[in-house]
């Protein structure tokens, strides 16, 4: 399937560790002591409902609370990936359950019993249950292993990791070889010499998933507000589009997850509100204000509305990532994991 991706699993500490130590006020709380950003999904089952709903993004030494509400369900789930920004194998946390899920931000609702996924972007991932103990708040913990036994020392570890997977080397005694790393860094990238935790970790996987190039297609936006963006993919002798993807400012998401096998994926993005499209192009495609999936280029008809695709010349790679500026389209960059 096209945006199917079959993941590596290396669950790098049996399942999931729990802990109520620092209970969350309400709800179910998720914490990161590894040295890898991770996105997490959640589910919850009642007698008659499954619900799962993902992604959640955390970064190493932080928490995140994907569910606020007091866990008053019977049952809850959870799995989590690291960032494709990383280098090597994705790694996973989870555990026996099998359930629907997909690689771009989802909300799901299922009668049970659940038989098969659906939609074809939709497969089983191996969640684990949280055994919260009946308690309504909960905290859940990802860890690695004993060397990161506190946020601080994830932080650090995590800042590391995606310095090596931009080619730096770091990993050696004493901290001149990451201060002269993380200095070349900031001035390559133009960060500010005082950007908090958050915006260098947001600098440093977007940087990352510039110089991975994962197989299929990505889409990074490099513009100071949200996107929304719509692709066209090449389907026997038509063009089948689908859309919406949401990109957050200065971050990055993986649209088709598979290696690709076309030259050309047209794409069409768009601001909030009545602002021009932020990449707009001579195809001319059918699209929809909500979720949509079109199999061909016939009368874009009813709720549907014409667009004009760019182009982007995806030939001989099997991964492609086309990054959005404020005017546009921006020239493909040099994707070798080597520091200037």
């Amino acid at each position: 399937m096209m945006f199917r991706h079959l993941l590596f699993v290396a669950v790098l500490c049996g399942a999931a560790s729990a802990t109520a130590a620092v209970p969350p006020s309400t709800g179910l709380r998720v914490c990161n002591q590894t040295s890898y950003i991770i996105y997490t999904a959640v589910g919850w089952a009642t007698k008659k409902e499954l619900n799962v709903r993902g992604w959640t993004r955390i970064v190493p030494g932080d928490c995140a609370t994907p569910i606020a509400e007091p866990l008053k369900a019977p049952a809850y789930f959870i799995y989590a990936h690291s960032s494709r920004g990383h280098s090597g194998p994705t790694r996973a946390w989870g555990g026996g359950v099998s359930i629907c899920a997909r690689e771009t931000n989802f909300v799901q609702h299922m009668k049970l019993p659940v038989h098969n996924c659906a939609g074809g972007d939709f497969y089983k991932m191996p969640f684990a249950l949280i055994d919260r103990h009946g308690r309504d708040t909960w905290t859940n913990t990802f860890t690695e292993g004993p060397n990161l036994k506190t946020p601080k020392q994830a932080r650090r570890a995590g800042v590391n990791r995606l310095l090596e997977d931009l080619g730096y080397q770091v990993n050696v005694p004493g901290d001149r070889a990451r201060d002269q790393a993380l200095e070349d860094f900031h001035r390559r990238t133009k960060l500010s010499a005082d950007a908090n935790e958050a915006e260098l970790f947001a600098a440093l996987e977007t940087e990352a998933m510039k110089a991975t190039a994962p197989a299929g297609y990505t889409v990074c936006n490099q513009t100071d507000q949200p996107l929304w963006a719509a692709v066209g993919l090449p389907n026997g002798n038509d063009i089948a589009t689908h859309g919406w993807w949401e990109i957050a400012r200065n971050a990055c998401s993986r649209i088709v997850t598979a290696a690709l096998n076309f030259n050309s994926v047209y794409l069409f993005a768009r601001r909030k509100g009545k602002q021009p499209p932020a990449v707009t192009g001579q195809k001319k495609l059918c699209i929809q204000n909500r979720t949509f999936d079109r199999k061909g280029t016939g009368p874009c008809g009813k709720g549907a509305s014409e667009a004009g695709f760019a182009v982007t010349d995806t030939h001989g790679r099997s991964g492609y990532v086309a990054y959005i500026g404020e005017n546009g389209l921006v020239p493909t960059m040099n994707t070798q994991r080597k520091p200037k």
